[in-house]
């Protein structure tokens, strides 16, 4: 009888705002090393080369931007994604060929990418729609790598926009140095960048303290690692068969994480990333607590889960430990003709558009 009442009372809460309710999808996606066939003198790229050892060929190039493209669709379902936030993507003229000379291209995807110091040239990136994200403004956000005796690593991406309920949404889009074996140096390094996206973010609400926030992308590190509490002011997200609101999720500038559904089946993949035949998370979406509120125009979408795209056609048999791995395009120097060695992740929201008020 209970839990009849709180179904009944759930259904009273958001039964008026259901058939208002719009979709609106966010696709984080680490698409390993797209790199164009032309070399850049500024950069060492020349791994990807024609005529370097991993021959990456303008056929193979071609034929990876239309895997991304069919990735990127896929993940979609019935219709495309409104937001895409990439990692490992070369330059300009890559995004360029994506949006608008591969398979893509009649999707109306426009972007927004860094151009950091990272000595591969490798930089992030924001496909967006932009009838669903109206851009306002961008900029990148240099981590001081070399003033603390690093190598140059990649930029993080900052995103404003409208979207359709009249909210305004910020959008960080990063790529956090490698773990490298675990080194202390590599966890220091990525606790810099950490702590530069946290400014980042702490800088937003200073000027915007009710900013809705969301930031996605490669963190290089599972959800329990510390740099989530050390350099960035992550909580765990605890959702119940309830109404989110506000009012039970802070609205200071603490992101939430939101954890993924959990895997009943062992040989289903159970993370993002692959290592040694161990699933984990490394790629994450984190959201402010005022997405969390379900009456609100724009919110997540209930109940609050990142999920893992995990078609067939993304993952190949892992012969060496057993079950599947993510379908990659170079297996070390060795091509494969694959997607990514990550699988993208999604997470879903809803608005609805403001009532206008009465005069």
């Amino acid at each position: 009888m209970i839990r009849f009442l709180a179904v009944v009372w759930i259904g009273w809460a958001l039964g008026g705002r259901i058939a208002a309710q719009t979709p609106f999808r966010l696709v984080s996606y680490n698409v390993e090393n797209l790199f164009d066939t032309r070399h850049d003198s500024l950069k060492d790229d020349t791994e990807f080369l024609p005529e370097a050892p991993r021959r990456w060929t303008p056929a193979r190039y071609w034929k990876k931007l239309d895997k991304v493209a069919k990735v990127i669709a896929a993940v979609g379902q019935e219709r495309l994604p409104d937001v895409v936030a990439l990692c490992e993507v070369e330059n300009d003229s890559v995004l360029h060929d994506l949006t608008c000379r591969s398979s893509l291209r009649t999707a109306g995807y426009r972007y927004v990418m860094t151009a950091s110091a990272d000595r591969r040239g490798v930089d992030v990136a924001l496909l967006y729609q932009p009838g669903m994200f109206r851009l306002l403004g961008q900029r990148s956000i240099r981590v001081l790598s070399e003033s603390y005796g690093f190598l140059p690593t990649r930029d993080i991406l900052y995103a404003a926009g409208k979207v359709p309920s009249g909210d305004t949404l910020h959008i960080f889009v990063c790529h956090l140095p490698s773990r490298a074996g675990g080194s202390r140096k590599a966890d220091r390094h990525r606790d810099l960048a950490a702590r530069t996206l946290q400014a980042a973010v702490d800088s937003l609400y200073r000027r915007c303290p009710d900013a809705r926030v969301i930031v996605a992308g490669d963190f290089n590190a599972p959800m329990g690692d510390p740099v989530f509490k050390r350099s960035l002011r992550v909580c765990r997200l605890i959702s119940g068969p309830h109404v989110c609101t506000s009012r039970s999720a802070s609205v200071g500038n603490i992101l939430y994480s939101t954890d993924p559904l959990p895997r009943k089946h062992r040989k289903l993949p159970l993370g993002s990333y692959r290592y040694q035949g161990e699933w984990s998370f490394l790629d994450h979406v984190l959201v402010s607590g005022n997405l969390l509120d379900s009456l609100a125009a724009f919110s997540c979408k209930y109940p609050v889960k990142m999920r893992a795209a995990d078609f067939p056609f993304l993952l190949e048999e892992d012969r060496t430990h057993g079950g599947v791995r993510p379908f990659r395009t170079y297996q070390g120097p060795v091509y494969r003709g694959g997607y990514s060695d990550h699988l993208p992740v999604y997470l879903d929201f809803v608005w609805r558009r403001r009532r206008a008020e009465r005069p």
